[in-house]
């Protein structure tokens, strides 16, 4: 043993040696291939996320608010019966615009070709007429929607972003088309803010590559994405896919993009995040990391050539272990379990254990699935170490199955503890997948005797354990010397009976 922990130690005493030399060396490119992936995996698609959230409550409200007066069966009645009374139309319109809080509403009939909107009726739209061809484009287009920028007639020629939603009749006839409209800096606005608060430049294209929206700070030598130096040998993959984060060189450092499809509006997001400006804050946290990295290596270097003994431990640990519920392993438990029936002879102390399982644990992995499983095991495995305490000893002593070796405790104190536990249990739900999944255990509890080995007593448990599943499950029942365990066991099941 000793032999192995010194050629343990001078294993460690070599890698950290290399690790550390390594570090120093290679920190620089480690450190730049690590920041670019955390741009590129986390920091960018998270932004990206936020502001797709922002926009779903910021920017596309005026998109639903067309829809909703698209399908009002106000506008379709008053349509269908002949426009007869004006106001009522300019009422609705003005109370939409003030309602949704937008910059102009309208509505246009494919009847009279009156251009209604919150002041009366503008104008009467014609093919002849330039400023109309929206209205026929709408009036022809496959979706039932679109949205474009053009300036507003009704507020002396603004630019403004219109959401020009198709109306159908009852009979799926074409009425005309209505909608909302916000003012352009009011968005540039909106962009803006999210470009300040996530550091990164923000602007939308259409499915051809064309920049349709963006901030007033905007740095592009082109409207077009295909077109832009650099952007353009990635342009194809932001426009193909709906979600996809890429890179490219501009003046000699790398741009982060992230683009997402809205298919509300039918534009891509597309957010770029400069590689420079992140590299620079980040490295401040990582050349501090580095520097308590390297002294914590020079402490460790130190202190593993005197004491060997908390790796020692730490493979103990790994080695005595369950893996999935942190408990105590068989392995480990045997041995805990021989030194404890050693103790008791040698010093005439008491001690018990506890042993139980989950009821239908496998009725759970047919249902749920075996991952299901698992978290029903370590919560019973978390629930059981809230009663423990230091001295006593909790193993998973086969699939569904552990085991508790009590010290210094008597039979009725481990009963009750027993009960507590599966008390604790049984009103402790496992949340799966929006499932909340009940749990009951059988339990068997038994009290070491003098000279007894631990298979008897285990024995006892056990033979506790499956009375109390013959007798219905989710109950503790205590285990007996074999002279009167039979009897008991047969009044037991008359009682079940």
């Amino acid at each position: 043993m000793e032999k192995f922990k010194n050629k343990y130690a001078l294993i460690i005493n070599l890698i950290l040696v290399v690790g550390f030399l390594s570090v120093s060396l290679t920190s620089y490119f480690v450190s730049l291939s690590s920041l670019r992936k955390e741009i590129r995996e986390n920091q960018l698609p998270l932004t990206s996320d936020n502001i797709y959230s922002e926009i779903q409550r910021d920017f596309l409200q005026p998109v639903y608010t067309s829809s909703l007066m698209a399908m009002d069966t106000f506008l379709r009645d008053w349509v269908i019966s002949g426009e007869k009374d004006e106001t009522k139309i300019v009422k609705y319109l003005r109370e939409i615009k003030m309602k949704y809080n937008t910059f102009t509403s309208f509505f246009v009939s494919d009847q009279t070709h009156k251009y209604y909107h919150t002041d009366g009726i503008l104008k009467k739209v014609s093919k002849n007429s330039f400023r109309d061809e929206w209205y026929f484009r709408v009036q022809n287009m496959k979706n039932d929607y679109e949205i474009n920028v053009d300036p507003d007639m009704a507020n002396n020629d603004t630019m403004t972003i219109f959401v020009n939603y198709k109306v159908y009749g009852y009979n799926g006839e074409y009425i005309g088309a209505t909608g909302v409209g916000l003012k352009v800096d009011a968005v540039k606005n909106l962009i803006e803010r999210y470009q300040k608060d996530y550091g990164s430049q923000i602007y939308f294209t259409d499915k051809d590559g064309n920049i349709v929206l963006h901030g007033s700070n905007f740095k592009m030598e082109s409207n077009n994405i295909h077109t832009i130096k650099g952007l353009s040998e990635i342009s194809d993959g932001i426009l193909k896919n709906k979600n996809e984060t890429q890179k490219y060189k501009k003046n000699g450092e790398f741009i982060h993009v992230n683009s997402r499809y809205i298919p509300e509006l039918k534009w891509h997001l597309v957010v770029e995040k400069s590689e420079k400006k992140a590299i620079k804050n980040i490295h401040k946290a990582l050349y501090m990391n580095l520097g308590i990295c390297a002294v914590m290596v020079i402490i460790i270097f130190v202190l593993i050539n005197i004491l060997t003994s908390p790796y020692e431990k730490q493979l103990h640990q790994m080695a005595t272990t369950d893996k999935l519920t942190r408990a105590y392993n068989r392995q480990a438990f045997d041995l805990m379990m021989m030194q404890t029936i050693k103790d008791s002879e040698r010093n005439s102390s008491r001690f018990s254990i506890i042993i139980f399982d989950i009821d239908f644990l496998k009725e759970v992995n047919d249902e749920y699935g075996h991952l299901a499983g698992d978290e029903v095991l370590k919560n019973v495995a978390t629930l059981t170490k809230t009663f423990l305490r230091k001295s006593d000893v909790f193993s998973r002593w086969g699939g569904d199955e552990f085991i508790l070796l009590l010290k210094d405790c008597g039979i009725e104190d481990a009963y009750k503890l027993a009960e507590e536990i599966r008390n604790k249990i049984k009103i402790n739900k496992v949340i799966w997948k929006n499932n909340h999944i009940s749990s009951t255990v059988s339990i068997g509890v038994a009290e070491y005797y003098l000279k007894e080995d631990a298979d008897k007593l285990i024995s006892r448990a056990d033979k506790a354990l499956y009375i109390s599943k013959i007798n219905g499950r989710d109950r503790v029942e205590k285990g007996y010397l074999e002279d009167n365990f039979s009897e008991k066991s047969k009044q037991k099941k008359s009682i079940t009976v």
